[in-house]
């Protein structure tokens, strides 16, 4: 299967996920035409479809963010480049923040995964959500994007480790991603 990225992350967390499978990145010559979905579902299909026409493959894509209640639910899809078209990791966390501190400094959050499956027998689309909420204070050096400030629900309410601060194993077991490819491998498995 060819995954709809050149995301090193991600391309890594989904084998992990999906041991077994055969999983590629986007050969480097195929372009991905924008992403102009409104959904992160919609932005899925559009790297899937993509990729599929391109390569005859079976193919994969994942569109995945940060909603932020008190920023009526930004970044969304927009959290790759919430700080600019060219942001870093740390500029997008660094803005979330700053936009979540002038907004009265109320966490709530979510991660959003939607994985989009193109193959012979057409198209379809998992979802998975994690819940939890941002901490100003970034910690822990895994993961990446926001989850040195996200603090996921599943872990329980003892336990105030961020997604950053989790072993792989952990964060998989729990994370937005884990539970979209989760669906996506009984899917491949029917």
């Amino acid at each position: 299967m060819i995954l709809s990225t050149r995301n090193d992350h991600k391309v890594r967390e989904l084998a992990e996920i999906l041991p077994g499978t055969d999983l590629r990145a986007l050969p480097e010559e195929v372009v991905l035409p924008p992403e102009t979905g409104t959904t992160f579902e919609e932005n899925a299909l559009i790297k899937a479809r993509a990729a599929r026409e391109a390569t005859g493959e079976v193919a994969v894509a994942d569109d995945s963010g940060l909603e932020v209640d008190a920023l009526g639910g930004r970044p969304g899809v927009y959290s790759a480049r919430y700080a600019g078209e060219d942001a870093t990791d740390g500029q997008n966390l660094e803005k979330v923040l700053a936009d979540l501190a002038e907004a009265g400094g109320v966490g709530t959050a979510r991660y959003v995964c939607a994985i989009a499956l193109v193959d012979e027998t057409g198209e379809h689309l998992f979802r998975g959500t994690c819940e939890g909420r941002l901490v100003a204070e970034p910690r822990g050096d895994g993961g990446f994007g926001y989850d040195p400030a996200f603090v996921p629900d599943a872990t329980g309410p003892e336990d105030g480790r961020t997604m950053a601060e989790l072993s792989p194993e952990e964060k998989h077991a729990i994370s937005h991603r884990g539970a979209a490819a989760r669906l996506l491998a009984e899917h491949l498995s029917a």
